[in-house]
């Protein structure tokens, strides 16, 4: 019963964390597109207002006029929206999914014994850990250089260093999948902190200044633009980090911190180009193609790079006990041979004491109805058996593939 529950409230807070996500990902890239294209006001009355830009747009068979003070507008108006529950929401949601999925359960999805072998308690607090440390790494990092010359150049090093090195630590720490994630919701976590702590505070300063007829102080419009601007770069990479949970190809490879970090460069990179764009066709910036090109380039390597061996060479590179199996030469796999490796590899979570999932392979009967899946999970996917708990080798993933391909024998 607590797996069915559990697997609802993984299903709903999934549900409603893509949601929340999509709302603030929507607004923070519209925004982002609206400060890139806005032009010089053309109307007097707008300008002897302190409008700094303006933007025509159409959309749903309406017309939109978007303005920009550059200041404080004329007067502030009765309903004022505030953009923050987005952010707030979608952190609330995921921190909660990934309790929920992780946190939870930590000794089965959290920690893989082959990489770091410690208590549940002890991985729990340096999953938290992580999130904290990042977010006061990073606002350190704002705060000590955010300001000087060439400002945004030595932060956007400095956190490619630093996320490289949270990538490394993660990966050498948690299992594969939950690294990934952990890596993903540690800088989700400062993208909201952001909000909470530097853009909404400022913007709050901001209406109390004018409502009390103060002198605005424009630092912090500066403030809340630069982290807002952190936001939108590092929305693909944390989108990466969590779809990847998906493709275990991704973060199995022994090299996986090295994966991370290359396809989260490769997306602030896209995100860069799609930042700039806007910007060229009004003729502010030359054309930002070698930012997409970057990226582009860093995920064909890391694709070419990832490229899988033939199950011929898996089974020749590993030393194991189905070596000697007709596997090598190409011929069917009995039923009997196969049981073998589910007798190791699978019972343990699918057997008389345990059904994971509802799935049980000790039985003819059982392996018949999860033919597919059995293939899918442990040959396609590789993502069982889960963080590879029962070590698994390639040569008997090989070995299942050929029983798979040569007709899922049964006697």
């Amino acid at each position: 019963m607590e797996s069915y529950l559990l697997d609802w409230a993984n299903l709903l807070l999934r549900w409603v964390h893509v949601i929340t996500a999509i709302a603030w990902i929507g607004s923070s890239f519209y925004f982002v597109f609206l400060d890139s294209s806005l032009t010089p006001p053309v109307d007097e009355e707008l300008k002897r207002q302190g409008v700094s830009g303006e933007l025509w747009a159409v959309h749903g068979g309406g017309f939109y006029h978007p303005v920009k003070f550059a200041g404080a507008p004329p007067q502030l108006p009765a309903h004022l929206h505030w953009f923050y529950w987005e952010s707030y929401s979608t952190w609330l949601s995921g921190f909660s999914l990934f309790t929920v999925s992780y946190l939870w359960s930590a000794g089965t999805y959290l920690i893989d014994k082959s990489v770091m072998d410690w208590s549940p308690a002890a991985a729990v607090a340096v999953a938290l850990s992580f999130l904290v440390v990042f977010w006061l790494a990073y606002d350190g990092i704002c705060r000590a250089f955010g300001n000087r010359k060439n400002g945004d150049a030595i932060v956007g090093a400095l956190l490619l260093v630093l996320v490289a090195a949270a990538a490394w630590l993660a990966c050498h720490w948690f299992a594969g999948r939950a690294a990934f994630l952990l890596v993903g919701a540690m800088i989700a976590t400062s993208m909201s902190a952001n909000v909470f702590f530097w853009i909404i505070p400022g913007q709050k300063t901001v209406v109390a200044d004018i409502a009390a007829g103060r002198s605005v102080d424009p630092i912090h419009g500066k403030r809340g633009k630069q982290r807002s601007v952190h936001n939108t770069y590092f929305t693909l990479p944390v989108l990466f980090a969590m779809l990847s949970g998906h493709y275990s190809f991704t973060y199995t490879h022994p090299q996986n911190w090295v994966v991370l970090a290359l396809m989260m460069f490769a997306g602030a990179a896209i995100r860069q180009y799609f930042v700039l764009r806007h910007g060229f066709k009004l003729g502010r910036n030359s054309h930002p193609w070698p930012y997409a090109l970057a990226g582009v380039v860093v995920i064909l390597g890391v694709i070419a790079w990832l490229k899988p061996a033939t199950v011929g060479d898996a089974v020749a590179t590993n030393s194991v006990a189905v070596d000697s199996d007709p596997a090598r030469a190409g011929g069917p796999i009995a039923y009997k041979t196969l049981q073998a490796v589910l007798e190791q590899r699978c019972y343990l979570c699918h057997g008389a004491q345990v059904q994971m999932k509802n799935v049980r392979l000790d039985s003819v009967e059982g392996v018949k109805l999860h033919v597919q899946a059995i293939y899918q999970q442990a040959v396609v996917s590789k993502a069982m058996p889960l963080n590879n708990a029962t070590g698994i080798s390639e040569a008997e993933r090989g070995l299942i593939r050929q029983w798979f391909e040569s007709g899922a024998a049964l006697n």
